[in-house]
């Protein structure tokens, strides 16, 4: 773990020499500039139907074919891609930053607060969170925003008791115990002594979520419960493109590969970011 600024820099240094980080970095980055372009441009119009074009093969006029209602592959899944990384955002950063401030709480100052918090935690825990999220959208109803409340909540937990567990390791050392010494508030250990330290940790776990969030978003939209049409969403063309498998295998093999690298490249650079926790 890094407890010192020359263990930053000599922790970014394998870092960034690792072939995962490397490989997970160059996939990631090139799905978020295809994402980034896709706000404000694609060749077609996303959800513009053209009868005349209805199942054409992949070539110069569209890159990835047309779907079902002649409507533009490559436009459809650049937009539902930016769909599914914006869940993905949003859940990641509503468990990221609620789990802290559990997790933070919780392992500094223990005690009742930790026991009734990380029995919270084990509860929400002990169900699978697909099923619970599914359960949870079924109550809110679907939609974009209610799947991000849903899996952020979700998340909570995890993020907590990594922090929770972490804060716990720190607080004992003697960096800590100077800071006391000289003075220094529990929020101020806390927040700029203790979080900071443990930000190598939570690297790798933010990418674990974002690759969760991915495939959760995925499967729920895929199901029905996701991202609503006319909006596209990578999931619910994954479900219609199964009906045309044999005469447009181009549909279904278009999405599967952008939501297969969507996963790969946040695994790939969480196993390159997990090097972290073993630089001394």
């Amino acid at each position: 773990m890094w407890t010192r600024g020359s263990d930053w820099g000599e922790g970014m240094k394998q870092i960034l020499k690792n072939t995962y980080f490397r490989a997970g970095s160059v996939i990631t980055g090139l799905m978020l500039l295809l994402i980034l372009i896709g706000t404000f441009w694609t060749p077609y119009d996303p959800n513009a139907m053209n009868g005349k074009a209805k199942m054409m093969a992949p070539g110069l006029t569209h890159l990835l074919g047309t779907d079902n209602f002649g409507r533009d592959i490559f436009s459809r899944v650049v937009q539902g891609a930016g769909a599914t990384f914006l869940v993905a955002f949003g859940a990641v950063l509503i468990g990221l930053l609620i789990g802290i401030v559990i997790g933070a709480l919780t392992g500094y100052y223990g005690g009742w607060l930790d026991e009734v918090l990380m029995r919270v935690n084990d509860t929400i825990l002990a169900f699978p969170s697909i099923l619970l999220a599914l359960v949870m959208v079924a109550i809110m109803g679907p939609g974009k925003y209610n799947i991000i409340l849903a899996l952020g909540i979700l998340f909570i937990p995890s993020f907590a008791r990594i922090v929770r567990t972490e804060v716990a390791k720190q607080k004992n050392t003697d960096y800590v115990r100077n800071a006391r010494l000289m003075g220094a508030s529990d929020k101020r250990i806390l927040f700029l002594h203790i979080l900071p330290n443990i930000v190598p940790v939570l690297l790798s776990s933010i990418a674990i979520g974002f690759n969760n969030a991915v495939l959760s978003e995925a499967s729920m939209s895929y199901l029905g419960v996701g991202v609503q049409p006319p909006d596209p969403s990578l999931g619910r063309m994954l479900n219609e493109a199964q009906s045309y498998l044999s005469s447009a295998p181009w549909y279904a093999l278009s999405v599967g590969v952008a939501i297969i690298l969507l996963i790969l490249g946040f695994g790939l650079l969480s196993e390159g970011l997990g090097g972290a926790k073993n630089v001394r």
